[in-house]
């Protein structure tokens, strides 16, 4: 019993863990994915084309600020920094806030085709 109380406090929100998980090649392609769908402003890039260069994460940063978001991404194992006016925020949040200015709403399968 005791060991579940420590299991359970240990325990990450999903906002937590979304900014800890970032940094990595993957979600990189599904940003590319998603915000080629949104509007087109880059291409859809996969994971292994991103590690071995960094010129996507430029693109995928570059795309990211046609919506307001500033993106600090690296396709070496660090996390990916999502900021909106200044403040760090979820993958997922800059998601909505992108769908929002585009006014374009998407779910998941909408875009990781």
């Amino acid at each position: 019993m005791k060991d579940e109380k420590i299991l359970q406090d240990e325990l990450m929100s999903d906002e937590e863990l979304d900014q800890v998980a970032g940094g990595n090649c993957y979600q990189m392609a599904d940003d590319s994915r998603f915000l080629n769908s949104l509007n087109g402003s880059c291409d859809r890039y996969g994971a292994t084309r991103i590690f071995f260069s960094n010129v996507y994460c430029k693109e995928i940063e570059k795309a990211w600020s046609t919506v307001g978001i500033t993106a600090t991404l690296s396709n070496e194992f660090v996390i990916n920094k999502y900021c909106l006016n200044g403040k760090i925020i979820s993958q997922e949040e800059a998601r909505q806030h992108a769908m929002n200015v585009v006014g374009k709403q998407m779910t998941e399968s909408d875009w990781k085709w």
